[in-house]
């Protein structure tokens, strides 16, 4: 899945608090963001309850599933599910949604 010269994980950031955490990349963000010690929300695990969004303030993800709940225009301004999401490059995740 990774190419090869793709780092095993990224650097993310949670704001506004400014936590640091290694974003695994075969790996959700929210599994990385708790392995890493940050108390992120998060109920259904699987995409659907929308617990877990936040809005990301840069970098990008992928979703291994075919869409998760999230409407087209939330996409759109950067909203995603860290659940379900993967990391594609360093990121800033904001929690305040």
């Amino acid at each position: 899945m990774n190419a090869p010269d793709t780092p095993p994980f990224f650097i993310a950031t949670t704001e506004p608090e400014g936590q640091q955490f290694d974003a695994w990349t075969q790996e959700p963000l929210l599994i990385s963001m708790e392995q890493g010690g940050i108390d992120w929300p998060s109920a259904c695990r699987n995409g659907t309850c929308r617990t877990c969004m936040g809005q990301l303030t840069r970098g990008q993800v992928r979703y291994e599933i075919d869409w998760p709940g999230l409407s087209a225009e939330e996409k759109a301004d950067g909203y995603v599910l860290p659940c379900v999401a993967y990391p594609c490059s360093d990121l800033a995740l904001n929690g305040g949604v």
